[in-house]
């Protein structure tokens, strides 16, 4: 009879126990990848506005790409520092995502030192969604249609007029400083507390003039409770193309609106964070989506990762040198 020697069968035994080691991570790697829960989305505003519907609607249809709900949660405050904040904290394991506009990493970051968030260091963007257009608005009864004879009521009048936006420090104030930077005009600026405020004074005359977006504005200007004056962005609006840019309107180059990026907590694990991009960007191509973020005066406009984080580093050196100018400070 064979007596197989101790060391032989221990390292035998140590072989299987290898094997089904290699086995079972096999078995686990073959099993349900990510991700194999609902995704959390969330929206840095309250229900209802311009972000929220935009996440929404590419929210449902992401969802069904990556084959889990994705479930939106609305973390409203501060300007969408509450949102980001929370986010920033959070797992970077895929599970947490949020979408918010531009405001998040360029306007917060120029006007405010001490953000929970890093602009930069604290996501890693999955892609650009849509733009929000904005829009310098006018009440009916002032003296000007377009850009060229607001500048002329403006002037003709000094200290007369002013404009109202949906916030202090808000991408609407900036767009507003922006255009009286370009054309030298004299305003005061008016502050509210959201866009229906702000468009319900500009309809009741309180206000001659605002900037807010096409999106909130539009209804108004169809049915002549308001005027259009001019787009700030590069390109007309889609559901507003009888009115100009402001660049059409004697200042080439001019663009200042409002856009809109679904990111993540910083350290994603490569493979998720691939998952996340081709999803996000097949997502974009659907021509459902298209249509309805059309449909709710906004901008379908997918961009890459890539060319976020170029937009960024683009836009917050020159949202800080418009704060400085303009004087605007967080509240």
């Amino acid at each position: 009879m064979n007596v197989v020697p101790r060391s032989i069968s221990m390292a035998v035994k140590a072989l299987s126990l290898l094997a089904i080691a290699v086995c079972a991570a096999h078995v686990q790697a073959q099993g349900p990848g990510y991700p194999a829960k609902p995704v959390v989305l969330v929206v840095p505003f309250p229900p209802g506005g311009a972000v929220d519907i935009i996440g929404r609607l590419v929210g449902k249809k992401l969802g069904d790409r990556l084959g889990q709900a994705v479930v939106i949660e609305n973390r409203a405050g501060a300007g969408t520092i509450v949102g980001a904040g929370y986010v920033a904290k959070s797992a970077p394991d895929g599970y947490t995502l949020f979408i918010s506009s531009g405001s998040t990493f360029t306007v917060n970051p120029a006007i405010n030192a001490n953000l929970p968030y890093d602009p930069v260091k604290s996501f890693e963007p999955i892609g650009l969604v849509a733009r929000v257009p904005l829009i310098l608005l006018a009440n009916r009864d002032v003296p000007a249609d377009n850009l060229k004879q607001m500048m002329a009521a403006v002037k003709a009048a000094p200290g007369k007029y002013a404009y109202g936006s949906f916030g202090n420090g808000t991408t609407g104030h900036f767009a507003g400083e922006m255009v009286l930077g370009a054309t030298g005009m004299k305003l005061q600026h008016i502050p509210y507390k959201g866009s229906a405020p702000a468009i319900a004074d500009l309809i009741g005359g309180q206000i001659p003039f605002s900037v807010d977006t096409v999106a909130a504005s539009l209804p108004h200007i169809k049915s002549g409770k308001i005027k259009g004056i001019a787009v700030t962005g590069a390109r007309r609006a889609t559901l507003l193309p009888e009115v100009p840019t402001v660049a059409e309107s004697g200042f080439p180059g001019f663009d200042a609106d409002s856009w809109v990026a679904i990111a993540a907590p910083r350290g994603l694990p490569p493979e998720v964070k691939s998952r996340l991009e081709k999803a996000l960007a097949q997502t974009m191509k659907d021509q459902d989506i298209q249509e309805k973020l059309v449909a709710n005066g906004l901008e379908p406009s997918y961009a890459t990762p890539e060319q976020v984080v170029a937009m960024i580093d683009k836009d917050l050196p020159r949202m800080r040198a418009i704060a400085q100018k303009a004087s605007i400070q967080a509240n």
